[in-house]
């Protein structure tokens, strides 16, 4: 009896240990969707290789909340973990946005080289916020979706453009390009388009076919008007309550098939343009490099507007420097 309570007691640390850290994750991501499939991999795979001592409980289709409500419930300890736009990391770190300035990259290439610099100071950065950084993910470049064909900075004048309300991104964005924006919920954008409020707005492809804004308007833009980003993350309180070698194994599984999602994601926004051009919506004119060099010069005046706002003169010289590197390679 006494030999069998002394190996109860030495057993009974690691058995507590081995109780099952349950991660409650939020997304938008509706059921059948890319982004669920992946999740639903990450899931299966951590549980597997913790031995079920980690696993997630997904609310997937904005059951749990938008961005914002997401946040404050993981502050408050009811949600641990969420997929978000570039919208709500804003929220948690303003200066991360720098990397959905407007026309600052011009391919997936030059994104993937910039991010993969940035990605430790982020980390550190989302760290010192409370959140654990599990890995980038992205919806991609966005496109103007509109009733009149945008080629050149003088076709947005009279536009009814629909930009995030709150955003400063987007709002910024417009105040460059010299219009002002009508500003609503994403939820309002469909509605807004049949009463005629808003003729136009920005998203990826997929993003458009997936609300079916495109079935609203006439043309999308032949032309990256910004990388839209996303990342998933943790609450720093929860992670630290999973061992040292689970946590590895949270990361390594999170970073291997969120790249894979990022792989994946740009498939479906190349797909997802084909379907809205079978749909009749036509392609407008790609812009002359004339009218290129506006919508930079418009870019570059937003990103000097943001210093101080939303980051740094010193990160915003990091990711432009990182971005010059590559473009001499």
């Amino acid at each position: 009896m006494k030999k069998s309570l002394s190996l109860l007691i030495l057993l009974f640390p690691i058995l507590l240990f081995a109780e099952t850290i349950e991660i409650k994750f939020a997304t938008l991501a509706p059921e059948g969707s890319t982004w669920m499939k992946i999740m639903r991999e990450i899931d299966k795979e951590i549980q597997t290789k913790t031995k079920g001592e980690v696993k997630f409980k997904i609310y997937a289709g904005g059951v749990a909340g938008d961005e914002k409500d997401v946040i404050r419930k993981i502050r408050s300890n009811q949600i641990h973990s969420a997929a978000f736009s570039g919208v709500g990391l804003g929220e948690i770190l303003p200066e991360v946005r720098v990397m959905e300035l407007p026309f600052l990259f011009k391919n997936y290439e030059e994104v993937d080289y910039v991010n993969e610099k940035m990605y430790g100071k982020f980390s550190e950065k989302f760290e010192e916020n409370g959140f654990v950084l599990l890995g980038w993910a992205e919806i991609g470049f966005v496109s103007f979706f509109s009733n009149k064909p945008v080629s050149s900075v003088s076709d947005l004048k009279g536009v009814k453009m629909w930009a995030w309300e709150g955003d400063p991104i987007a709002n910024s964005t417009f105040w460059g390009l010299g219009i002002s924006p009508v500003q609503l919920n994403v939820a309002d954008i469909l509605t807004s388009f049949q009463t005629n409020l808003i003729d136009a707005a920005y998203a990826s492809p997929l993003g458009a076919v997936s609300l079916q804004w495109h079935t609203k308007t006439k043309f999308v833009s032949d032309f990256e008007m910004a990388d839209a980003i996303g990342a998933i993350l943790v609450s720093k309180k929860q992670f630290a309550k999973i061992s040292p070698a689970n946590q590895k194994i949270l990361l390594d599984v999170c970073n291997q098939k969120l790249t894979e999602l990022v792989r994946l994601s740009r498939q479906d926004n190349k797909k997802s343009l084909d379907v809205v051009l079978k749909t009749g919506v036509k392609l407008a004119q790609k812009p002359s490099p004339q009218a290129e060099k506006e919508f930079e010069q418009a870019g570059v005046k937003v990103r000097e507007k943001l210093v101080g706002q939303l980051y740094s003169k010193e990160t915003l010289e990091e990711v432009i420097k990182h971005l010059e590197t590559f473009r001499k390679k």
